[in-house]
């Protein structure tokens, strides 16, 4: 810290230095010339050198008078309102530059930031459409959603998170389509967060939701402009943390996380198919386990007798019942699943596919696994990946253990009786107020303009 002077600055300078001592990157310099005095405090580490050269320093000797110095501070688009001393020291340490010239004291913002790198699409990968999301810094991002949603009516508003992290947040909507009830009560969630520190976006979706034990997501998470954008025409809150690459949105219903946004961009029967081919995946993930046991174990009656004896034959040899069969192979998928994840890039693909192989061909060869189970969980990984969202998915793989309890006790009335639980706890599940399970989801209240517009 550049201690030169103190006893000549101001005494706000002073009291806010103090505060941020022992920091070696506090910066608390005296500007003079001939007569004409200024005090500039901020943190290097945070702070644009180059800019606050450009936009502060080198104007000040410029300048000369004080008083165009002060009309020139007062004129900078940068310029932001100074809050209360607490307030102000937070604001330091986002990046903004403190500058006092005589009883005039400005804040300006001259950010100095690494995170501004738009990041390719990772988690929602299409092939038409935009190939880059947003990035980690919330300015460009907000950058990247005007560019894609030009109209006056959205409203952007920032605040920050009362953790220990202070980190600033975006709430975006259109006035126009926004569901007011939906937006007062995102508002009343984020002001009765209590958690001690909230790093990301995904951190944030999960204090959101007030039901904690929840298995399915109230909000959508996204890294996608064009769904931000989509979504935002259709009433819906966007929330974007700062430092974080994805936006969450609410209210979220269960149809919103099987829609890819490629289908905009393809015909509408084959926007169909596909979207067929994802609920066909969904069922075969969440059910086919759970039909395996209830089939083999208890109801080996309902399949063609040849069929039967096929399954039957398969699994000669195999020391213990269906269902420990059944949970040794999914359990084995989901540890290859979260090795791809965790593995480098460059061997997670090679190492996985060679481990599922190889493991997947010894496991038959000492009967521990018949044949037909090996089909039946490799159409169970696949049907799994098919699903756009992850957050639906890590759902979806989750619930398929539960039908497979209760096709373990019950056999083929257990897999029905499970399917029926699941669709009741979804039908009676909210979102914000909404209910989970309505389709083509959109705020009732635009509609009611559209008529009295009409």
């Amino acid at each position: 810290m550049n201690s030169n002077h103190d006893e000549q600055a101001p005494i706000l300078v002073q009291r806010l230095a103090h505060h941020l001592q022992p920091s070696a990157d506090i910066i608390q310099t005296p500007l003079h010339i001939d007569g004409t005095k200024a005090h500039v405090l901020y943190l290097k580490s945070v702070v644009d050198g180059q800019l606050l050269q450009t936009i502060v320093i080198k104007p000040f000797f410029e300048l000369r008078a004080a008083d165009s110095f002060v009309q020139y501070l007062s004129s900078l688009p940068n310029k932001v309102d100074v809050p209360a001393e607490r307030q102000l020291l937070i604001e330091l340490t986002k990046g903004n530059v403190l500058v006092v010239v005589g009883q005039r004291t400005f804040l300006l913002d001259i950010k100095k930031s690494v995170t501004n790198t738009v990041l390719e699409t990772a988690l929602e990968p299409t092939i038409h459409g935009p190939q880059f999301g947003l990035s980690e810094s919330l300015e460009t991002n907000l950058n990247i959603i005007r560019h894609r949603y030009y109209t006056s009516s959205l409203v952007v508003e920032t605040a920050s998170l009362n953790d220990e992290s202070n980190r600033p947040i975006a709430i975006l909507y259109d006035e126009k389509h926004v569901d007011t009830h939906v937006l007062d009560l995102v508002k009343e969630r984020l002001k009765d967060l209590k958690n001690p520190l909230i790093q990301s976006t995904g951190d944030l979706e999960l204090y959101l939701n007030n039901q904690k034990l929840t298995l399915f997501p109230d909000t959508l998470l996204t890294e996608r402009p064009d769904r931000i954008a989509y979504n935002l025409a259709t009433g819906k809150v966007v929330l974007l943390v700062d430092g974080s690459p994805q936006a969450t949105m609410a209210p979220a219903v269960f149809f919103d996380f099987m829609v890819s946004m490629e289908d905009h961009y393809h015909s509408f029967w084959i926007s169909l198919s596909t979207l067929m081919l994802r609920y066909a995946g969904l069922l075969t993930c969440i059910i086919l386990p759970a039909l395996y046991v209830a089939i083999i174990s208890f109801n080996p009656d309902v399949i063609r007798t040849e069929l039967a004896l096929t399954v039957a034959g398969s699994r000669i040899g195999v020391p213990y019942p269906s269902y420990i069969e059944v949970l040794f192979m999914l359990v084995f998928i989901e540890l290859l699943t979260e090795a791809s994840i965790r593995l480098p890039k460059a061997v997670s693909a090679t190492a996985t596919t060679v481990g599922g192989l190889i493991l997947g061909t010894a496991v038959v060869e000492a009967a521990l696994a018949s044949n037909i189970m090996i089909i039946v969980v490799s159409l169970v990984a696949i049907s799994t990946f098919v699903i756009p969202i992850n957050e639906m998915s890590f759902s979806i793989r989750i619930s398929r253990f539960f039908l497979l309890l209760y096709a373990s006790l019950f056999g083929l009335a257990g897999v029905i009786i499970g399917m029926l639980g699941i669709m009741m706890y979804l039908t009676n599940k909210e979102s914000f107020g909404k209910p989970y399970l309505k389709m083509y989801w959109k705020n009732r209240n635009d509609e009611l303009k559209v008529k009295a517009d009409e």
